[in-house]
């Protein structure tokens, strides 16, 4: 299923490399008072994505799946938003500060799409929603070190970039492509349409939130 995904965003996924805010990080020129935008946001955002696993634990029927949105809420909450976290810590984002900033446009109707298609369908729904997040930020990062390898070795940016390259990360993703693959075999057509439907959206609601981060 996930090459099929893949296949029909291809053109959207392209964009993602291409796009200005991405290639700063890539080459280490980007405003770091975009990136501090962007980090604010994107936590703000992990806040409500972390719900929407927490949906889909509520709504899992196997143990399997019921441990895969348990152990990624474990994993979300603790490393991927401390890696926001240690980035916050450096421009001196306060408590108050981020309880005070309200989420963008973009940044709100994106997360408002994941929470209505988790409280709305089911499992395997919430995990197509989920994986065009979770997985073009592996593909963007491994495509950045592809691109310059030593942007890993950045002072500011290499470690946002290793965080989201790393074995761990790649095996949180594995495990939710295997589990969406074994899930959708007996899927009917239009059941597989449906899931291009909700990752060709989440996919776009991607894109624009790297643009966000960039008009910012």
């Amino acid at each position: 299923m996930i090459e099929r995904l893949l296949k029909v965003t291809e053109n959207i996924w392209k964009q993602y490399y291409s796009h200005p805010f991405v290639k700063g990080i890539q080459d280490g020129t980007l405003d770091k008072e975009k990136f501090r935008y962007y980090i604010i946001q994107d936590y703000l955002y992990l806040e409500e994505y972390a719900k929407v696993f927490a949906i889909g634990l509520a709504k899992a029927k196997s143990l399997s799946t019921t441990r895969l949105f348990s152990g990624y809420i474990d994993t979300l909450t603790g490393g991927e938003m401390d890696i926001h976290r240690g980035y916050m810590g450096k421009f001196e984002v306060s408590k108050e500060e981020l309880d005070k900033t309200s989420r963008s446009l973009d940044n709100l109707s994106y997360t408002s799409y994941m929470l209505r298609v988790a409280y709305e369908e089911g499992e395997v729904e919430i995990l197509t929603a989920i994986l065009s997040c979770a997985y073009s930020y592996e593909v963007i990062a491994k495509n950045m070190i592809k691109n310059n390898p030593s942007c890993i070795d950045n002072a500011f940016y290499g470690e946002w970039i290793k965080g989201y390259a790393s074995k761990t990360y790649e095996e949180e993703n594995i495990l939710l492509i295997n589990t969406l693959n074994q899930l959708t075999l007996e899927y009917t057509e239009e059941q597989k349409k449906h899931l291009e439907d909700i990752f060709i959206s989440c996919s776009r609601y991607e894109l624009a939130f790297w643009e966000m981060a960039w008009k910012n």
